[in-house]
């Protein structure tokens, strides 16, 4: 199976973890913060994007944690 990216997004007065393509939050959290330690966490672990979503759900930064290549090509 393959591993799917994780987004930190806004969600009912707080922010959520969800997997790419998927309807229902991994996790919900209080505060942006500590939203983007638990994705991170998931996503060092799965080997896959981070992608944060400021509230009005464009993506703001990403952070890489699977297997770009070195040096980057192009």
């Amino acid at each position: 199976m393959k591993s799917k990216n994780q987004h930190v997004v806004p969600h009912k007065g707080g922010w959520a973890v969800k997997s790419a393509g998927s309807e229902k939050a991994t996790s919900v959290h209080s505060t942006q913060q500590s939203a983007i330690d638990a994705a991170r966490s998931i996503a060092k672990n799965q080997g896959t994007e981070l992608l944060v979503h400021g509230r009005n759900g464009q993506i703001r930064a990403k952070d890489s944690h699977g297997k770009d290549p070195y040096p980057p090509e192009g």
